[in-house]
C-alpha cells in the first residue's frame, strides 16, 4: 500500500500537501449547524456532498461588498489557523480572473503587514508549467487562478492539463495539482455549474470546496449570507438613485415640452425645459430657462401650439411647473413627438449633467468621479471609414455636443481647482470606448456565447485593458477618460469604484436584469489615495449611484426591488416560533443563550401584541420598521431584555417588502442654503464659543489595568471543553431486504462523550501573548503581565480550546480597557478653529419629503429622521424662548476614543436677562441602530468632558428625549 501511493504521488509534495481534515463528517456538520444559528441561517440537516468534495461551503456577499477581499483574507487565515497553504481558485471568464490577479497585486503588502507573508500567486497557462512545480513545492501560501475555459474547452492547449507532456517529465499537470489536495475557491459558482464543469472539478480532488457568489443557484451548506439588504443597511454600498425620463401625453395637445430640472436660489425658483423654437431653418429644439409668467407662445417665436402655456406657478418642492390652461408638468417628464434619438439625447445630456453635480461636489475631496454608458453595438460610439479612419458614431457625437453646451454651467466665475481642472480636458479626451479589438486594431462586439456553461459571457482578453489592469490610472486626475462606453456584455469582473452615474443607451434585454446593471457602479469610492469613502456616519451622502434610465422612476424602482425580492428568496419570511427556536442570541456581555420554545412563543406573542407580525401569515409589518425608525420599539419582556440587540438582528433578517434598499428620485435633491439667521449676533456668539478645537489623551496607570484585567479574567473566563462523541458499532450477522434498500446492517454496541485531555492540534503553534495582545490592541509587555497574574485552573484552560481562550481574554481584557479610557480621557483645546465654511462647504443633497420650512434655523429647511425628531425641531422652530437654533453640519466632529462624534444640535436661548446656550447630544429615536447604544453612551460621556474644557459656563451640554426634557433643563 505504502509503495502504491508513493508511485501515485511521487512528485515531492507530501511535505507540503494540505493535510487532511481530522475531524469526522458528523463533527464538521455540527459545526456548520452552530455557524448557520449564529448567523440566523436556515440549518443544514445533512452535509451536501458534490462530485467535487464531502465539503462544500456557500458564502453569499452582495455585489461590491468585497467578495475577492473577504477570501484572499480567508486564505490567510486558513493558513495561520491549520497550516494550509495550496489554493486554486476557478473563475468563470478572463474579465474576473484579471480582476482575481489584480486584487492579489494590490493587498500584498496589507495583508504581510497582517500575516508576516506574502502569497506566491500566478495565472494558470498551459505553456508555463514550472509554476506547477513551484506551486507544489513552495512551503508558504500558494495560490493558482484558473479560468474554466483553460481546463474546460477542446482546444490543443486546453487538453495538456490532462496529458503525460514531454516538457513536464512525463507527467499530467493535473496530477501534480490533485497531489496537493488543494482547497478550491470558486467565483460566481453558478456560471460554472454545468456537468462538464463540475465532472472537472472532480479531477483536483480537492480537500473542500469555497463558494462565493452574490446569487447561488444551486445551494449547498451555507455559513454566510451578506445580502443585498445587509450590505445596503451596513453601509458597505452606494445608494441609488435615479433619473427617470417618463413619456406622457397631455391630453389635448401634441406640444413638446421635456421638464429637464428647477434650479433654486436665493430668488424665485426657474425650469430648465426643452421647447421647440421656429427659427429661419425650421422648428428647433431648444433648452430655456423658463420662469414664473413666462409665455411659450412668444418664446417659441409664435408657434401656435404652446398658445395658451404660460407659466403659472414652478413648484421647487414638488417638482413641477404649471400653465395658466391648467395643463401641469413633473420634472423629467417628457410630452408630445418623442422618437428614440429624442429620448437617447436626453438620457446622454442627464448623464453629463448628473456627472458634473457630482464631480463638483467631490473634486475636492480627491475623488475623481466616472460615468458608464452601456450601449448595445460598437457601431453607436465608433465607425471607421473605407480607409481605416476612426469616426465618430452617433451617441459619440451626441455626447460631445451635449457636453460642451453643459460645461459653461459649471465653470466657476472665480479661477478655482475644480474649474482649471475642467478646462483642461478636451471632450475628445474626456470619453473612450471599451471593446473587443480585432486583429487589424478596430473597436469590434464582442464574441458572446449564446449556449451552454458561460453563456451570455465574453472571454475576449483584449477587451476592457485600461479598466481591468490599470485601474489605478482610470481613478488618477491625470488620466482625462471620465466617461466610459462599454458594450451591455460588461458585467462579472468589471467593478469600478467610482463609477457614480450609469446610463443604459440599449433596446430592453431580459436576460441582464437591473440588479446586474446597476452592480457594476456599486462599490464604495476611493480618493486618490486609494482610500475608502466607507465612513458609516458619511458612507452614504458621499457614496451615491445615479441611474439614468429610459423609462419613469416608478418603473424602474419597481423591477429593481423585483429584482432585488428574488435575490432575497434564501431568508425566511415568518417571524413564527419555528423561525425563533434554536436561534443563538447574545447579551450585552457576549454571553450567548440558545432560545427554547418558551422564548420563541413569548417572543412570537410580543410580536403579535404590538402589531408587529401579520396576525395571519405572520409576516414583518411596516408598523415595526417604522417603530425602529423613531426609536419606539416597545421594550421586550423582562427575560429577553437583555438580548434586546440580537432579537431585534434575528428580527430584521426576515423579509419584508417594507425593509427594502430605498431608491431615491434624484430630482427631488435640492440644495439648502444658509439664511440670515446665520448672520445674526446670537448664533455668531454661540459659534465663537464653541468652534475651538481639542486633542484628548488618555493617561492612566498600566499597572491598575493590569490589575483590574486579571480579576476580571480569573472572576468571568471560562471556557468550554472539546468534545468527543464515540459510538461504537457492530455488522449484523443477518442482513435483512431493508439493509439493502436503505437500512443498516449495523448496530450500535455502545456510545460516550469524551472531553480533551490533551493539546489541541499539536501541529498548530499558537502566540497565544501575541493574539491576544493583537485582539486587545495592547503591547505584549502588558498582555504578559496580566497572563502571569492568572491563576492556574483559569490559565490552564488554554489547552482546552486555544482559540475561544484567546477571543474571550482579548474581549474582557478590551471591557476593563474601555472603562478606564473614559474615566482617565481628557481634552486640550489646541489653537486651530473650526472655520465657518463647514456650513456651506457640504454639498449634501436631502430629500425634501422629510424637510419642513423653518423660521429660526440657520438653513431654509430643517431636515429630521423621526416623527420624534422633527417634533422637537418643530417646538425650536416656534418657540418665544429660542432665538436661533441649527442642526450642526456633520464637518463639525468631536475626536474620541470610539469614533468621532457628531452633536445634533446647537440653540441659542434669551430668557430676558442672559443668553444661554446649550448643545443637546442626541434625541431619542436619531440613532441609526439598538446597536450603537453603548457606542453612543461613551461617545457622550466624552463629548462632555469635551464642552467642559472648551467653553464657558454658558455653554450647556447634554441629552434629551423631548423638547419638554429641554426646557426642563434650561429651567
Amino acid at each position: 500500500m505504502q509503495t502504491s501511493r508513493r508511485s501515485e504521488m511521487d512528485y515531492g509534495t507530501e511535505a507540503f500537501r494540505n493535510a487532511p481534515i481530522a475531524l469526522t463528517s458528523e463533527s464538521i456538520l455540527a459545526n456548520i449547524q452552530r455557524v448557520q444559528r449564529q448567523q440566523n441561517l436556515p440549518q443544514s440537516t445533512k452535509l451536501i456532498t458534490t462530485k467535487s468534495a464531502e465539503v462544500n461551503l456557500d458564502v453569499e456577499m452582495e455585489t461590491g461588498t468585497g467578495k475577492t477581499y473577504c477570501y484572499i483574507k480567508t486564505m490567510f487565515e486558513l493558513n495561520r489557523r491549520y497550516g494550509w497553504s495550496k489554493f486554486i481558485i476557478f473563475v468563470p471568464s478572463i474579465a474576473i480572473r484579471e480582476g482575481v490577479q489584480k486584487s492579489l497585486e494590490i493587498t500584498a503588502e496589507h495583508f504581510l503587514q497582517d500575516y508576516a507573508k506574502r502569497p506566491r500567486f500566478f495565472t494558470y497557462d498551459s505553456k508555463q508549467l514550472h509554476n506547477l512545480e513551484s506551486f507544489s513545492s513552495g512551503a508558504g501560501i500558494n495560490v493558482m487562478i484558473i479560468n474554466v475555459q483553460a481546463f474546460n474547452a477542446t482546444g490543443k492547449d486546453n487538453r495538456r492539463i490532462y496529458e503525460e507532456l514531454d516538457d513536464f517529465q512525463s507527467r499530467k499537470p493535473i496530477d501534480v495539482l490533485r497531489a496537493n489536495r488543494p482547497i478550491l475557491i470558486l467565483d460566481e459558482p453558478q456560471k460554472m455549474e454545468g456537468k462538464k464543469t463540475t465532472d472537472a472539478l472532480a479531477k483536483f480532488d480537492p480537500l473542500f470546496v469555497l463558494r462565493y457568489s452574490a446569487t447561488h443557484e444551486a445551494e449547498h451548506n451555507k455559513i454566510h449570507r451578506l445580502d443585498a439588504l445587509d450590505a445596503y443597511n451596513q453601509k458597505l454600498v452606494k445608494k441609488i438613485s435615479v433619473h427617470g425620463i417618463a413619456q406622457k401625453g397631455l391630453s389635448g395637445t401634441n406640444s413638446y415640452l421635456y421638464l429637464e430640472n428647477i434650479l433654486i436660489s436665493k430668488q424665485a425658483p426657474v425650469a430648465r425645459m426643452e421647447i421647440e423654437v421656429m427659427t429661419q431653418s425650421g422648428p428647433k429644439r431648444v433648452l430655456r430657462k423658463i420662469a414664473k409668467g413666462d409665455n411659450l407662445h412668444t418664446l417659441s417665436n409664435s408657434l401656435e401650439q404652446y398658445r395658451g402655456y404660460v407659466v403659472a406657478d414652478i413648484d421647487a418642492v414638488h417638482d413641477t411647473v404649471s400653465f395658466l390652461n391648467g395643463i401641469e408638468i413633473a420634472v423629467g417628464s417628457v410630452t408630445g413627438d418623442v422618437n428614440e434619438a429624442d429620448l437617447r439625447r436626453m438620457q446622454i445630456r442627464e448623464t453629463i449633467h448628473a456627472h458634473f453635480k457630482k464631480e463638483r461636489e467631490l473634486y475636492d475631496q480627491g475623488i475623481k468621479v466616472l460615468s458608464l454608458f452601456f450601449i448595445d453595438e460598437v457601431a453607436k460610439y465608433r465607425l471607421y471609414d473605407e480607409d481605416g479612419e476612426k469616426e465618430l458614431g452617433e451617441y459619440a457625437q451626441i455626447f460631445e455636443e451635449e457636453y460642451t453646451n453643459l460645461l459653461n454651467d459649471f465653470l466657476e466665475i472665480e479661477d478655482t481647482p475644480f474649474q482649471r481642472y475642467l478646462e483642461k480636458i478636451e471632450v475628445s479626451r474626456t470619453h473612450n470606448g471599451y471593446f473587443s479589438i480585432d486583429k487589424k486594431g478596430k473597436l469590434t462586439d464582442p464574441k458572446v456565447k449564446a449556449k451552454g456553461e458561460g453563456a451570455g459571457t465574453t472571454d475576449d482578453v483584449s477587451a476592457y485593458d485600461l479598466i481591468l489592469k490599470d485601474k489605478e490610472r482610470l481613478l488618477s486626475f491625470e488620466e482625462d477618460t471620465r466617461f466610459i462606453f462599454s458594450h451591455s456584455a460588461l458585467r462579472e469582473g468589471w467593478d469600478n469604484p467610482n463609477v457614480f452615474v450609469i446610463c443604459t443607451l440599449k433596446h430592453s434585454d431580459n436576460t441582464i436584469s437591473r440588479r446586474q446593471e446597476v452592480g457594476r457602479g456599486m462599490r464604495l469610492c476611493v480618493n486618490q489615495f486609494g482610500e475608502r469613502m466607507d465612513n458609516p456616519a458619511t458612507a452614504h451622502e458621499t457614496n451615491i449611484l445615479t441611474v439614468v434610465a429610459n423609462e419613469s422612476y416608478e418603473d424602474f424602482v419597481k423591477g429593481l426591488q423585483t429584482d432585488i425580492s428574488k435575490d432575497l428568496s434564501s431568508r425566511p419570511r415568518k417571524a413564527d416560533e419555528k423561525y425563533f427556536t434554536d436561534k443563538i442570541v447574545k447579551d450585552a456581555e457576549g454571553v450567548e443563550k440558545t432560545i427554547d420554545g418558551t422564548m420563541a412563543k413569548k417572543l412570537h406573542r410580543y410580536l403579535i401584541r404590538n402589531e408587529y407580525v401579520d396576525d395571519d401569515h405572520d409576516t414583518i409589518t411596516e408598523a415595526y420598521h417604522k417603530a425602529k425608525a423613531e426609536g419606539t420599539i416597545a421594550e421586550l419582556p423582562a427575560d429577553l431584555e437583555p438580548y434586546t440587540a440580537s432579537i431585534i438582528e434575528l428580527i430584521d433578517a426576515v423579509y419584508s417588502d417594507a425593509a427594502l434598499p430605498q431608491t431615491e428620485d434624484s430630482r427631488k435633491a435640492k440644495q439648502n442654503p444658509l439664511n440670515d439667521n446665520f448672520k445674526k449676533k446670537e448664533f455668531q456668539a454661540l459659534w465663537e464659543k464653541i468652534n475651538r478645537k481639542a486633542a484628548y489623551t488618555v493617561e492612566f496607570d498600566s499597572a491598575e489595568l493590569v490589575q483590574k484585567a486579571i480579576k476580571a479574567l480569573n472572576k468571568e473566563l471560562l471556557i468550554s471543553k472539546l468534545q468527543f462523541h464515540i459510538k461504537r458499532g457492530q455488522q449484523q450477522d443477518e442482513i435483512g431486504h431493508d439493509d439493502l434498500t436503505g437500512g443498516t446492517s449495523f448496530s450500535v454496541q455502545d456510545q460516550r462523550t469524551e472531553y480533551n485531555t490533551g493539546s489541541i492540534r499539536s501541529n498548530v503553534r499558537y502566540d497565544l501573548i501575541g493574539e491576544i495582545a493583537e485582539g486587545s490592541q495592547l503591547t505584549r509587555r502588558t498582555v504578559g503581565a496580566i497572563l502571569k497574574g492568572l491563576e492556574l485552573p483559569v490559565f490552564t484552560q488554554f489547552r482546552d480550546n486555544p482559540e475561544d481562550f484567546i477571543a474571550k481574554a482579548a474581549r474582557l481584557i478590551k471591557e476593563q480597557k474601555a472603562t478606564m479610557i473614559i474615566e482617565h480621557l481628557s481634552y486640550d483645546p489646541i489653537d486651530e478653529l473650526w472655520d465657518s465654511d463647514i456650513f456651506t462647504k457640504e454639498k449634501g443633497k436631502d430629500a425634501f419629503s422629510k424637510a419642513f420650512k423653518a423660521n429660526n434655523h440657520i438653513y431654509d429647511y430643517v431636515f429630521t429622521d423621526s416623527n420624534i425628531e422633527r417634533a422637537f425641531a418643530e417646538n425650536l422652530d416656534t418657540s418665544a424662548e429660542v432665538t436661533v437654533y441649527a442642526k450642526l453640519p456633520r464637518g463639525f466632529s468631536i475626536p474620541t476614543p470610539v469614533g468621532d462624534y457628531n452633536p445634533d444640535w446647537a440653540i441659542a436661548f434669551e430668557d430676558g436677562r442672559v443668553k444661554h446656550i446649550y448643545f443637546i447630544a442626541e434625541t431619542k429615536g436619531s440613532m441609526s441602530s439598538l446597536e450603537l447604544r453603548e457606542i453612543e453612551k461613551a461617545r457622550i460621556q466624552c463629548a462632555k468632558k469635551f464642552f467642559a474644557k472648551i467653553s464657558t459656563d454658558q455653554v450647556k451640554y447634554d441629552m434629551v428625549d423631548s423638547y419638554g426634557k429641554l426646557m426642563d433643563i434650561v429651567s
